[in-house]
């Protein structure tokens, strides 16, 4: 009996001494630990700031907090276009209807500059497109700083070049899937963009993107080798601007592309 009653209160006595240890808040750092290389915080710094609370959008989709909404399906007071040759800003021309962009009218860039970007942006090409002609259906694109474009494109039974298609750097590296949905059905863009890093103005690490299409990852921190051109290579070669707009490309497609809900949040 003697022994069953000091093995029950030795139990007792541990369980108590667990459950004080679970009492006890779980440290919010340390100061005893090495330095992480490259850095002067220490692994799991007591000191290190958090990084700031960003509310995120309600769905997926939606602008967080921190977004900048360029197109919220009501005004195009964000974006401008050009005449040829005329220096000159002009009001987008692009027609909203049902809250979506109409792409016509000519290529519009956005007043804000920018350089590391994330950028969400939905597009669609018309429902009556049915079968493929190559670059003429559902052509446009978004060049991130005036001068590396994604492919926006069609690619619903559609052949074309790799380099070409919905998802790829334009002219350059293909998509590693094609994950276009039918024609006339909205399709989700969420990229991020890195800017080239400039000394000088001269570039001495490339720009480079990660594409999601509908949710798949198309590109993987790919290196653009240059700015992006039709039947050209390029490089980096001469000097560029630490920032410079967005532009959206209209490619005179009939009917036209339609974009909606495009938010930027620079990094």
């Amino acid at each position: 009996m003697r022994t069953r009653l000091l093995a029950t209160t030795a139990l007792l006595v541990a369980a108590a001494a667990v459950a004080a240890e679970d009492d006890k808040p779980s440290p919010l750092g340390y100061t005893d630990t090495p330095i992480i290389p490259g850095t002067k915080w220490k692994v799991h710094d007591l000191d290190r700031p958090p990084p700031p609370v960003v509310k995120p959008g309600a769905r997926p989709g939606d602008p967080p907090a921190d977004a900048i909404v360029l197109f919220d399906g009501k005004s195009t007071a964000h974006f401008y276009s050009r005449k040829k040759d005329d220096p000159a800003k002009y009001p987008c021309p692009w027609a909203i209807e049902n809250g979506e962009l109409i792409v016509n009218g000519g290529d519009c860039w956005t007043n804000l500059e920018f350089a590391s970007v994330q950028l969400h942006l939905e597009w669609k090409s018309h429902a009556t497109m049915q079968k493929g002609n190559s670059q003429k259906k559902g052509n446009g694109g978004v060049f991130f700083m005036d001068r590396y474009e994604s492919q926006i494109l069609d690619c619903d039974n559609n052949p074309t070049y790799a380099d070409g298609m919905a998802g790829s750097v334009y002219g350059q590296t293909p998509p590693m899937v094609n994950a276009v949905r039918k024609a006339g059905e909205w399709q989700v863009y969420d990229i991020v963009f890195t800017a080239p890093k400039l000394k000088d103005g001269k570039v001495i690490e490339p720009a480079r993107v990660t594409i999601f299409l509908n949710g798949v990852c198309v590109q993987n921190n790919t290196a653009i080798m240059g700015p992006t051109r039709h039947k050209l290579t390029t490089d980096y070669s001469g000097t560029f601007p630490p920032k410079a707009p967005l532009r959206f490309q209209d490619h005179k497609n009939e009917p036209p592309v339609r974009m909606r809900n495009i938010w930027v949040r620079p990094l």
